[in-house]
Parts: C-alpha cells; structure tokens; sequence
C-alpha cells in the first residue's frame, strides 16, 4: 500500500517523540508499505518564532512571515529523516516546494492549487520514505507560502489525493475523534466513524483534531482519513463518506469554540445595500465572519449583529470605525462562546433543537444568538456558561452511550 502519515506538533515535540515517531514509521515500512509522511513543526515551536517576529514589529510582513514559520516544519522533517537513516531506513526530507506543492499568493494563508507528484514518485521508485515538511508551498513568482495554522492536515489530504494513496493517516495526541472533549466532559466517547459533512462542522466549531479545509478536501478528493494517535496502538477514528448507520445516531458530536467576540452594530440605516456595505469592507479585510442577526426596521434604522473570531476583533474594530455613515454605534463583547450540536441524524428527525433549547433553560443558561444547518446547531452563550451547555448537552442526547 502507499500510506500518507501526518504527525502533529505535540506527535514530534520533542527530540524522544521524533523518534518513536521514526519507530512508527520503520513499523509501516516493514509491514511493505510506500510512505509519504508529513510533519508539522515541533509543538511551540510556531509561537516562538512569532515571538521572536513581533519582537521586531507588531505587523511583520506577511511574506517574511512566511519563510520564518515554514522553517518549523523544515527542521523536523530533516530530523526525522536523519533519525530513519540512522536506523538504517533509507529516507529523504522534501520542503513544500521540493514536494511539487504549488499554491496561490495568499501570504499565511495560501490556498493549494496543484501538486506536482513527480519528484515524490521518483523518490518512492528509488525505495525512499519521503518525509515532506508541511503547511508550506510555493507560489506562481516562486514565493514561500504557508497554509494557515493545522496547514499541515491539509498538505497531507492534498498529497493523498494526488497520490491517489491508499490511506491518510493523520496522527496526534488523541486517539480518534470523540463526540466531545474529554477535557470537559470525561464521559465523552470516542466515534468509530464520522461523515466528512460532521466532521467538517466539528472542525470549523472548534474541535482542534482536524483542520477544516481538510476535511472538505478530503471530501472533495474522496481521500479516506483515518485519525489516530502517536502513542497508542488504537484503531482510531474513520472520517469517510455518509452512510444509512450514521443517520441514525441523532447527535454525533458536540463542540465549544471560545475564540469568539460579538459585534452589535447599533441603529444601522434599513435600506438596501447597507449590509452588502458592511461586510465587504470586513471582507477586504478578511475577516471571518460567522453568524449574523439582523432586527426588524424601526423608524428606518436597525440593529445588526454578528460573530467574528477573537482573534480578529482588533481589525473588524478597526475597519468598523471606518464606517462613518449610516451607524449609530457599535459595541464589543469579548466574553462570550459558541456551542454547538452536531449529526447528519438532524435531517431526518424532529425537535432536536427544542431539546437543545430546552436543556439550556433547565440550566438557566441564556441564548444569546443562534444558527442552524440541515446538521448543525450553534448557539452564543456567556463564556462562562460553556463547558456547562457542553456537559449539558452530551447528557441531554446520552451520547456516553
């Protein structure tokens, strides 16, 4: 088989963990397997060198930036393949753009466009394990590009498409996908499969195994993932396609994401245009925005709201404040979090938000805002409140069981 591996920060954090890596590796090998793996920088190693960057400047250069933070993956990619050669497995470190991975010219967070498979293939004809450092590639002016953070699961899924892999094996800390966070709720249970839709919401929710644009790569390549962990043996979690079993499990997963800020844009002009207005120009900075809420019309005026990431909030001030027409006001709420509910089960059956709703009232826990989808439930809530809507929850759908 050609296998695809990805190993996540805290699987290579150290210089005793690249090593079992390597063990995990030469065990692939030795069973007859082509290998592709692909590494992300060592855990902190990322923070550190933004550090070290916003020591020098609090907006460095999104170019600089990039060759800076590439350098993470670099480093471990050459370590692991010295540590295979020293045991004797003939291995090859590649960069992003030795690999044939070429994007877009979105500096930090580029987006792949193709892959040139050829120099991977000829090092898997000479009987190499290829290591290939990821989150990175190359753009068409022959710049160094990263893929945005968890950029690292999306180089694997895109290299196990264009390989046409057997498997995509992505490794980490945890041993699967669990239909919440054991950190929160120790009853949580870990799912033998999971559709790429559920996975995808869970992921862009704030569940932090997967990065989300690939999962719905993986999706659109038809790359089978399976999540596993780098310190058990376990058989992990299948992410793959819907079938008639996963319909009947009403709730698969709950998630809480706390890198969330409200915006609530007082006594906005009602006419036409004025939100396209408003949320091009948080486009042009692109900034994410999540759910929106928009009152009825009063004597011509109204209230928006919205959600943005934390992490963005500095600049959706910023570019708010540019806006001085046709708004009255505009206030922040840094204290808050989404919880949501998720399961391809939701088409098919009735009055899950009723109970969703019903809970968070048993527990005198205020919604502040709501979304929906065919498979999906978020709420915002206070901040406060969210570890105990997520113990709530995966009570209330029993999904300990």
């Amino acid at each position: 088989m050609l296998i695809v591996q990805k190993y996540g920060g805290t699987s290579v954090g150290s210089l005793e963990r690249i090593e079992n890596v390597a063990k995990r590796v030469a065990k692939a090998r030795d069973e007859g397997n082509d290998l592709v793996v692909v590494v992300s920088a060592m855990s902190g190693e990322t923070n550190k060198l933004i550090d070290y960057a916003h020591h020098f400047s609090k907006t460095p250069s999104k170019r600089e930036m990039d060759i800076l933070l590439s350098s993470g993956e670099r480093v471990t990619a050459s370590l692991l393949a010295i540590a295979l050669q020293e045991m004797g497995y003939d291995a090859v470190a590649l960069t992003g753009r030795q690999a044939g991975i070429r994007t877009d010219g979105a500096h930090t967070y580029a987006r792949i466009e193709s892959i040139d498979t050829s120099a991977i293939e000829k090092q898997i004809q000479k009987g190499k394990i290829v290591i290939v450092a990821g989150f990175q590639g190359i753009n068409d002016e022959g710049e160094v590009t990263t893929l945005g953070r968890g950029g690292s699961d999306l180089s694997a899924v895109a290299l196990a498409g264009a390989l046409r892999a057997d498997a995509c094996e992505i490794y980490s800390d945890v041993d699967g996908i669990y239909t919440t966070d054991p950190r929160i709720e120790p009853k949580a249970r870990k799912l033998d499969y999971i559709s790429y839709d559920e996975m995808l919401e869970l992921s862009s929710l704030g569940a932090k195994v997967l990065q989300n644009r690939s999962v719905e790569l993986a999706k659109k390549m038809g790359v089978k993932i399976i999540a596993k962990s780098s310190f058990s043996d376990g058989p992990g979690t299948i992410i793959a396609e819907e079938n008639d079993s996963m319909e009947a499990v009403l709730v698969s997963g709950i998630a809480l994401d706390k890198n969330q800020a409200r915006v609530s844009l007082r006594d906005v002009t009602d006419r036409p245009g004025i939100a396209a207005e408003i949320f091009n120009r948080l486009a042009e900075e692109q900034i994410n925005v999540d759910m929106i809420i928009q009152n009825a019309s009063k004597e011509g005026t109204t209230n928006l709201g919205f959600t943005v990431p934390q992490s963005e909030l500095e600049r959706a001030k910023q570019a708010i404040a540019t806006f001085d027409h046709d708004l009255g006001g505009a206030d922040y709420d840094e204290n808050v979090c989404k919880v949501s509910i998720v399961g391809v089960g939701m088409k098919s059956h009735s009055g899950i938000a009723a109970k969703a709703f019903s809970a968070m009232a048993e527990n005198n826990i205020n919604i502040e805002m709501i979304s929906t989808s065919e498979i999906k439930i978020s709420m915002i809530i206070d901040e406060k409140y969210g570890e105990l809507a997520v113990r709530v929850l995966h009570e209330t759908y029993q999904l300990d069981r």
